[in-house]
């Protein structure tokens, strides 16, 4: 036998166990283990006499050090013709102080290996900044000097205006985004969490200077504000910074404004229907959108978990819509607990034809799970998602403060990021299947869709006879209407 043939028979030889085991079928994973709830240090604070919380959690796994200042309020302050003026001011903040301009900033914060950002949610404004446990001082003096003495630069206004003004007009092409959009205004009218927090073209040009200047000086002061470190650095060692730095930040004479995202009158109606006539959508978005409960209600860890059998890639609308029946490449849904009551959703994207069908199906599923809750087999992974990811944030410092910062500015007691796991797996199918019963009702939920309404128009008229059709040329965000007004009103 020549070479060439003795290694042809080799190659042969050494091949054919591959070609078995990638024929031999793959064996069932085992079970989830039960989780192991670690446990964090406790986390030292201090109320300065200005009015700052100061908490600081040592952690020191790794020599990086984490620090936020974090301002509570946010999204739920903006005036309602001056929707996004909350994120703008916050994002303002790393742009230019009396002292350093931006390029100077970010030069800095670059010279410490570190990273700098903020921005506003809906019921905070924070600035985040992460640096190894060394640089943490230098760092810190940054924090506090665009923190309190940001100059708010017309021509850094005029540009952040623009790249805002560029984000909505993408937004408005995107079927997706208009259908979230609407779906807010649909849950919460004119309510502070009705408007895009981004702001609208209309109100993003309205926007001056002067609007975030008052801003800033309302809600930017001491006794509204938390600052939370974390990670290698001592309880000692960082008390002393938040004072070194922060300890002479005056609190103003006037009393901090009152501010509610309650919906009382303004609140949006209940079982709307309302499609966005978008012909030249290439697919459909289709939401399901009611409110949901506050961070403090008693059933969060019930809501939380049966939000989680709804959602995620083997979650049951996931597994109805994209599995079986093809129509979406992803379904999912979001529980967002807020100060005040936040939204429930559930959504996707579809081919236009088929967008009264995955309505139906979005309505279906959410009913579902009273109806038929989910026994141990199914519950028992989708909790070990909800724990899993809430371990994968708490493995870096930044992650550690931002679970603190939300717990403190919620009034959470501080120790409940220990009890996670066992609040989450003592959730069984009763809880599930009494929160879905009494805070998910799908009769009282409304329907929005975007897309070319040609399509699926007929079919979802003949199961929802009250379907509210805006041609996307009419619609405005700015106000419940949701409709322009024609010229004479």
């Amino acid at each position: 036998m020549n070479t060439m043939k003795r290694l042809s028979l080799l190659f042969v030889l050494l091949s054919f166990p591959l070609v078995v085991c990638a024929q031999t079928p793959q064996a069932t994973p085992p079970p989830p283990a039960q989780p192991r709830s670690g446990t964090f240090p406790k986390p030292v604070e201090e109320t300065l006499p200005n009015g700052l919380r100061v908490i600081v959690i040592q952690r020191s796994e790794s020599p990086l050090v984490s620090a936020q200042l974090l301002i509570k309020n946010g999204g739920e302050i903006d005036p309602p013709e001056l929707a996004g003026l909350a994120d703008i001011t916050a994002n303002l903040l790393t742009k230019g102080t009396q002292s350093r301009d931006a390029t100077r900033i970010a030069q800095e914060v670059e010279s410490l290996g570190g990273s700098l950002d903020s921005t506003a949610r809906w019921d905070s404004s924070f600035v985040n900044v992460s640096v190894m446990s060394s640089k943490i001082g230098p760092a810190m003096e940054i924090l506090a000097d665009v923190v309190r003495r940001p100059t708010f630069k017309s021509e850094e206004v005029e540009r952040l205006r623009q790249q805002y003004l560029d984000n909505v007009t993408l937004a408005l092409g995107d079927p997706g985004s208009i259908a979230r959009f609407v779906a807010a205004r649909v849950v919460f009218g004119d309510s502070p969490y009705g408007h895009p927090i981004g702001g609208t073209t209309e109100s993003l040009t309205r926007i001056t200077a002067a609007d975030i200047v008052k801003l800033h000086a309302r809600y930017y002061r001491p006794d509204n504000a938390i600052l939370v470190i974390g990670g290698d650095i001592t309880a000692k060692d960082g008390l002393e910074l938040g004072k070194r730095y922060f300890g002479d930040w005056q609190k103003p004479s006037a009393s901090l404004p009152t501010a509610s995202a309650a919906m009382g009158d303004k609140a949006g109606k209940t079982g709307r229907v309302v499609v966005i006539d978008k012909p030249d959508a290439g697919q459909a978005a289709v939401y399901l959108a009611r409110t949901g409960i506050n961070r403090k209600d008693a059933d969060y860890f019930r809501g939380i978990v049966a939000n989680s059998v709804l959602s995620g890639y083997s979650g049951r609308l996931n597994q109805e819509i994209r599995i079986k029946r093809g129509l979406s490449y992803g379904a999912s849904s979001s529980l967002d607990t807020r100060r005040d009551v936040g939204p429930f959703t559930a959504a996707t994207q579809t081919k236009n034809e088929s967008g009264a069908v995955v309505a139906d199906l979005l309505m279906g599923e959410v009913s579902r799970l009273s109806s038929a809750p989910p026994a141990d087999p199914e519950l028992t992974p989708r909790k070990a998602v909800l724990i899993g990811g809430f371990s994968r944030n708490l493995e870096t410092a930044g992650g550690l403060v931002g679970q603190i910062g939300s717990l403190a500015l919620y009034g959470m007691g501080l120790d409940e990021i220990n009890r996670y796991i066992n609040n989450v797996q003592a959730i069984t199918t009763a809880d599930i299947q009494k929160f879905a019963g009494t805070r998910l009702d799908a009769k009282t939920s409304n329907i929005i869709i975007v897309g070319n309404a040609k399509a699926f128009l007929p079919e979802l008229q003949k199961k929802y006879p009250n379907v509210e059709v805006i041609p996307v040329a009419e619609l405005d965000l700015n106000t419940a209407l949701l409709r322009k007004k024609q010229a004479g009103e």
